[in-house]
């Protein structure tokens, strides 16, 4: 019966995520790029990861976002 809560509660944490997380296509130049993918590297984080990172800092340093 914990088993089932427990998956329960996992799937409609993931559904409130999926309902957050929008998608979108990135252009970038290839230097950009290569750029992001070192840093990611560097950092231990996906591309993605970084690129998110990279955002939610500059939305929280012009205060466009609250800070978390």
């Amino acid at each position: 019966m914990k088993l089932l809560i427990n998956y329960q509660r996992k799937e409609e944490l993931m559904a409130k995520k999926e309902q957050a997380t929008k998608s979108f296509l990135l252009r970038l130049d290839a230097e950009t790029m290569e750029a992001i993918e070192k840093w990611a590297s560097d950092e231990f984080r996906s591309v993605n990861g970084q690129i998110l990172y990279i955002i939610d800092n500059a939305l929280k340093k012009e205060k466009r976002l609250k800070k978390k």
